[in-house]
């Protein structure tokens, strides 16, 4: 049962960064021994106040409060000594050493590692025991699967004695099974007097797991209420400030002729390992084809394959000719040119050059187009900032400023430029790589009618996305992969969640397309 007193007391909280008012007078309370969910839109100052606790900011004013006592953070060792521990979506774990190693690292006993060794290996196998956070503490971090890194990272946490967990966006790259164990160990240490803040943009996950939950929406809080005294659409609302379709209204798919036909499509990284082996598939026009799968197995290089920016074997035949699946032609500007476009996966790598200005990046790859040009020399600057400005309230990009940097802008708001550079291109086939991964929920909303009304313009899509929600909403066949092969075809009218995610794992499979 949970205490009366308040693990956390945030008071009147403000950050700035520069013209930018991130958090604005915030004030939040979370009760010991509780889980508590925290939502907003992208831009809303979620991060930034989280953050703030941990001590990676420091608030321009208000009060921290932890137990009921008044507890300046001026940096995350500060946060730790207090007991606060965050789990990062990014886990921060060395690939290269072992459980035990990284769960000791940066609080080793002295410079003898001996003891630290065999105190961690004992006070590990006690919470391992105590939390369900079974882990071979021997085992190499590159070995484990996700799940059991992100475990990793809550027992570094427990073991700096951390009473107050922040989970940030924990369960994108987990099945869900293996998100449901997950689950199960936060209730667990919610059981034992934990407390648990959730940041989560999954409002089943909030639904099903919180006790209370605060919204923020443009640097404020807008709503602290129990979970079982609101409504997913409630929440929405709350988050958004109007009315969200949560169900994808769309009507059945009508197929045509196949755009794209691959056949073997084999993909070998730099150190000669084959990530794709033999995948064999159809899109045609006028449907989606949803790709599901734990992040890792394979559609990563499938999409760089049909991009033009992997080198690949096989055969991929594009309106019935043979596209070339490496060197000439076999590029991204080839591709956009027979109107292939592509969504890439990672925004900060592939979509954006983070230094540049929005503007320079809406254009990205599309810059030599006559409607950029003055002439043969010279772009036309002031029509590609027209040109962005106009997608930019299109796509609700906030801020809306077209000469801002891509990385002054949140991740939801990067992955907004690309989708809205990208979608606006019309092109005939779109290969989709995690459209709304960080996306606020009434841009999720957009994005999906979006994707939705390509499909009815007799666009062919492939949709790669670890959500589940999205594959099973959005598309109109589902292939799932393991391990960088076809486990099966699903219809998502007939299929779940479980039966995906046991093809996700590997458990079984079936032939066909």
């Amino acid at each position: 049962m949970a205490d009366t007193v308040a693990a956390i007391e945030l008071k009147g909280i403000s950050k700035s960064f520069g013209p930018v008012q991130a958090n604005r007078d915030i004030n939040i309370l979370v009760p010991k021994g509780t889980i508590h969910g925290i939502i907003g839109e992208n831009g809303a100052g979620k991060s930034t106040l989280m953050s703030i606790l941990y001590g990676f900011y420091k608030a321009d004013a208000g009060d921290i409060f932890i137990n009921g006592k008044l507890t300046p953070i001026p940096d995350s060792q500060s946060a730790i000594r207090a007991g606060i521990g965050m789990v990062f979506q990014h886990f921060k774990l060395v690939q290269n050493f072992t459980v035990l190693e990284n769960v000791i690292l940066g609080v080793e006993d002295g410079p003898l590692l001996k003891s630290s060794m065999s105190k961690a290996r004992k006070v590990l196998a006690d919470l391992s025991r105590e939390y369900e956070l079974d882990v071979n503490p021997d085992a190499l971090i590159e070995d484990l699967s996700v799940g059991h890194q992100q475990r990793v990272e809550i027992l570094k946490a427990l073991y700096r004695q951390a009473e107050i967990l922040i989970l940030d966006e924990p369960t994108g790259v987990l099945t869900p099974d293996e998100a449901d164990h997950l689950f199960r160990i936060l209730k667990g240490l919610r059981d034992q007097g934990k407390t648990i803040i959730l940041i989560t943009h999954k409002l089943r996950e909030i639904m099903e797991t919180t006790d209370n939950v605060s919204v923020m929406r443009r640097g404020t809080m807008v709503g602290n209420v129990k979970t079982s005294e609101t409504s997913p659409e409630q929440l929405a609302e709350l988050m958004v400030g109007r009315k969200v379709l949560l169900q994808i209204d769309k009507q059945p798919a009508t197929p045509g002729e196949v755009m794209l036909k691959i056949e073997n499509l084999r993909v070998r990284d730099i150190a000669g390992v084959e990530r794709l082996k033999g995948i064999s598939l159809e899109i045609r026009k006028g449907e989606i084809l949803g790709i599901a799968g734990v992040a890792g197995n394979g559609q990563s290089e499938l999409l760089g394959a049909l991009g033009g920016i992997q080198n690949a074997t096989g055969s991929v035949t594009y309106k019935g000719a043979a596209l070339p699946l490496s060197g000439k032609g076999a590029d991204g500007r080839t591709r956009r040119d027979i109107g292939i476009g592509h969504i890439p996966e990672d925004r900060q790598v592939l979509g954006l050059i983070m230094d540049f200005a929005a503007w320079e990046d809406m254009a990205f790859g599309y810059h030599y187009l006559p409607k950029y040009q003055k002439n043969a020399f010279t772009m036309d600057n002031e029509a590609i900032k027209a040109d962005t400005a106009a997608k930019m309230a299109t796509y609700d990009v906030r801020p809306p400023i077209a000469t801002l940097a891509a990385k002054s802008f949140s991740g939801g708001n990067q992955q907004k430029i690309v989708v809205a550079r990208e979608i606006e291109a019309d092109p005939d086939v779109l290969l989709i790589g995690q459209p709304t991964r960080g996306v606020d929920i009434g841009a999720i909303e957009f994005i999906h009618k979006e994707i939705i009304a390509m499909r009815d313009a007799g666009k062919a899509i492939l949709l790669v996305s670890v959500e589940l929600d999205e594959i099973l909403s959005l598309s109109d066949r589902i292939a799932v992969m393991f391990d960088g092969q076809i486990m099966g075809f699903k219809d998502p009218k007939t299929t779940n969640e479980r039966e995906l995610g046991l093809l996700m794992a590997g458990v079984s499979g079936e032939a066909g397309k």
